[in-house]
């Protein structure tokens, strides 16, 4: 089957709760777009999060979900009172389900102009092995 490209929306996906108590920000809440990509000993997930930094960041993992929450403080320049707005700000919220082949102890995370990358370390079990083959 040949290769197939897909046209993606860019807009931000607002989440839907149904409880809205839980949150203690009167905020809009997005599901921020994310890549997933593999290597041999690592899986890297890369996530946009405009207006978010390393202050306003919370990365947690409690029983195999990892879960993003960015705090983003809306910006407003000048003295003034927009009108009309197009680009929506609000807090990112976004989980993960982890497999048992993710090294707990071994996640790393780092932001740059609002694009967060976490490093998962594949545990030891998880890795690829070459099998050696001997002739008889």
């Amino acid at each position: 089957m040949a290769n197939e490209s897909k046209a993606i929306n860019v807009d931000k996906k607002e989440i839907q709760t149904q409880d809205e108590s839980e949150r203690v920000r009167d905020t809009r809440v997005f599901t921020p777009r994310s890549d997933i990509y593999e290597e041999n000993e690592k899986i890297y997930i890369i996530v946009d999060m405009p207006g978010t930094d390393e202050n306003s960041l919370d990365i947690t993992v409690e029983k195999n979900v990892l879960s993003i929450e960015g705090l983003v403080e809306p910006g407003v320049e000048g003295n003034f009172t927009p009108i009309y707005t197009e680009y929506g700000t609000g807090d990112y919220q976004r989980s993960f389900l982890l497999s048992d082949e993710i090294d707990r102890n071994n996640i790393n995370a780092r932001v740059k102009d609002g694009v967060l990358t976490i490093e998962l370390q594949k545990s030891k079990e998880a890795k690829a092995k070459k099998i050696l083959v001997t002739a008889q």
